[in-house]
């Protein structure tokens, strides 16, 4: 279910001006066609991976299936564009139903951490691939068929997934599961500010920082984010035990995972801009730019499993953080001055972000009781679809601030020259900053973990 969360977005990007073209659609509604399909799925899947913690993680996938595989075939019988956006909006609660439980259903299916780690690396692999060659499927496809091939190809994928899932993976146990009741109010409050969080970021971009709306709805978002939290300090039977959050080992993962994930989508944004915009690269050329970026995402997995054996858990996530924060500021410092330092910065990030995505998720899973891991899956998925997209208004807050005119436009002054770099630069160390901020964060709750299980000196056997 990874492969298909990657594929559906990267595949569909190539069709949006064709899709523009055939429905009509506006530059607004073409961006909702791809971005509420992030929202919902972003939105929902604490509530629901609550709810498939509770009457089981199979069935609630073998649901999402079904609705994957009916809102796909739909897109056959599309007319408007905003028929569209509506699959496309089904499409994003079948995800939120199928992703996090991929995870915990392959936690569940091993007891050693190594094998764990290998199942884990699998899935981002698989999920990875479908993120490298999606536009180029996408392109492909294109040229003999309609556009509407490109989620039509998720209805025999989706039949698959089902069949694999109702022969090759048990029932859950009773006692993997608990019977407490859904907190509704702190599932409403939690899915409301999570979307509006999501949704905050793209306002900037498009409204500017002068515009009233973004900053009401990132104020909506933190009161409904700070109601969320007094929700579940409150509730008899909480959405989300915070104290299973505030484990060392959940909330290290978490914070591993939205580092990973802010400087990802953050640096992606800001090299993908400058390779047009300010190296004056097509579209075609600043694709294999982003090249050195995909073949250590998908080469990676293979050092995944051999340095978590030779260094631990632990020492593997703090080096591939550490290495995200290095990569990012290379960027900052030195991406100004030529593609060199830029494909460093990309191929740092991403061999950071290939072992720390692994072990953060695998972390969460450790830190939590049996009957809770779909919903920790879930926040592994929440925490870098949230700071995916904090990463993203982090880059285009700063270049609207700084950057004085119309940034698309063929011709730059010179004073404007300097301008987006100075702005390519202070965006990558605040994103650095940031970063740091996360990692350090995380190891300092991992090291916790790390203090607790060694014995103290008056405790130590003699001779150690």
């Amino acid at each position: 279910m990874f492969l298909f969360e990657m594929l559906d977005n990267s595949i569909l990007n190539v069709a949006l001006p064709t899709i523009g073209r055939e429905l009509s659609a506006s530059t607004t509604v073409l961006q909702w066609v791809t971005g509420v399909y992030a929202v919902v799925f972003g939105g929902l899947m604490l509530a629901l991976g609550a709810l498939a913690d509770r009457v089981g993680r199979r069935k609630v996938m073998l649901v999402g299936l079904v609705l994957l595989g009916g809102a796909s075939l739909a897109t056959a019988f599309v007319t408007t564009a905003e028929q569209l956006v509506a699959v496309r909006a089904a499409m994003g609660v079948a995800a939120a139903m199928t992703t996090p439980g991929s995870l915990a259903l392959a936690f569940r299916l091993f007891d050693e951490d190594a094998l764990r780690v290998r199942a884990t690396t699998l899935i981002s692999t698989v999920g990875l691939v479908g993120l490298a060659i999606g536009p180029m499927v996408g392109g492909f496809v294109l040229a003999f068929a309609p556009w509407q091939m490109l989620l039509l190809v998720n209805v025999p994928i989706a039949a698959l997934a089902f069949v694999g899932i109702r022969r090759g993976i048990p029932a859950d146990k009773a006692d993997e599961l608990h019977r407490d009741p859904i907190d509704g109010a702190g599932a409403l409050l939690g899915t409301a500010a999570i979307v509006l969080t999501l949704v905050a970021p793209t306002l900037f971009v498009d409204a500017g920082t002068a515009s009233l709306l973004p900053w009401l709805t990132t104020a909506a978002a933190v009161l409904t984010a700070v109601l969320f939290v007094v929700r579940q300090r409150v509730a008899r039977h909480p959405l989300l035990d915070l104290e299973l959050v505030a484990r060392p080992l959940v909330s290290s993962g978490l914070a591993f995972k939205a580092a990973a994930s802010l400087a990802t989508a953050g640096l992606g944004y800001l090299v993908t801009l400058q390779l047009q915009l300010d190296l004056g690269w097509t579209p075609a050329q600043a694709a294999l730019g982003m090249l050195p970026q995909v073949v250590v995402l998908i080469a990676g997995g293979a050092l995944i499993g051999p340095l978590v054996t030779r260094v631990g858990l632990d020492k593997a996530s703090w080096l591939s953080a550490g290495a995200v924060v290095c990569g990012l500021a290379v960027y900052g410092l030195l991406g100004r001055f030529g593609y060199g330092w830029i494909a460093l910065a990309l191929m740092l990030v991403a061999a950071g972000m290939r072992v720390v995505g692994v072990v953060a998720g695998t972390n969460v899973m450790r830190g939590l009781p049996a009957n809770r891991t779909t919903i920790g899956s879930a926040l592994v998925d929440t925490a870098g679809e949230v700071s995916t997209g904090i990463g993203i208004a982090v880059g285009g807050t700063i270049l609207a601030a700084l950057f004085t005119g119309d940034i698309t436009t063929s011709h730059w002054s010179t004073h404007q020259t300097t301008q987006f770099r100075d702005a390519i630069t202070w965006a990558g160390l605040v994103l650095t900053l940031l970063t740091a901020a996360l990692v350090g964060w995380g190891i300092a709750r991992a090291r916790r973990v790390t203090d607790s299980t060694t014995p103290s000196p008056a405790t130590a056997p003699e001779g150690t």
